[in-house]
């Protein structure tokens, strides 16, 4: 089994920048797609960012192309979500998720791994 650590999240007054970071531990040997989740108080869970296995290909949502970047080093087992200009309406817990069986993957229910999540508050 694969278990999925986020990191980074905190508060921050708008335009501010933030980096988070998720880091893959045990079974090895997977090839995964990997993608951030975030979800407010009273919403859904919506789609952020996703990475392929190789880091080749990345998609991101409208709402945040263009400030956010999604990397991730496969030799590190980590993945990482660069947030600049942050707004008030990016303030949400955020989850790193990994999909086994999708090459790259942008909804939900095509993830089988999900961290635990990191708190991110942009202040306005």
């Amino acid at each position: 089994q694969v278990q999925l650590v986020e990191s980074g999240g905190g508060l921050v007054q708008a335009g501010d920048s933030l980096r988070l970071s998720c880091v893959a531990s045990g079974r090895t040997g997977i090839e995964y797609a990997m993608g951030w989740f975030r979800q407010s108080p009273g919403k859904e869970r919506e789609f952020v960012a996703a990475v392929s296995w190789s880091g080749g290909q990345t998609s991101y949502a409208d709402s945040v192309k263009g400030r956010f970047t999604i990397s991730r080093e496969k030799t590190k087992n980590t993945m990482s979500l660069q947030m600049n200009n942050l707004n008030p309406e990016d303030t949400a817990v955020y989850y790193c998720a990994g999909s086994i069986l999708s090459t790259i993957a942008t909804t939900d229910a095509q993830y089988d791994l999900w961290g635990q999540g990191t708190q991110v508050t942009v202040s306005s």
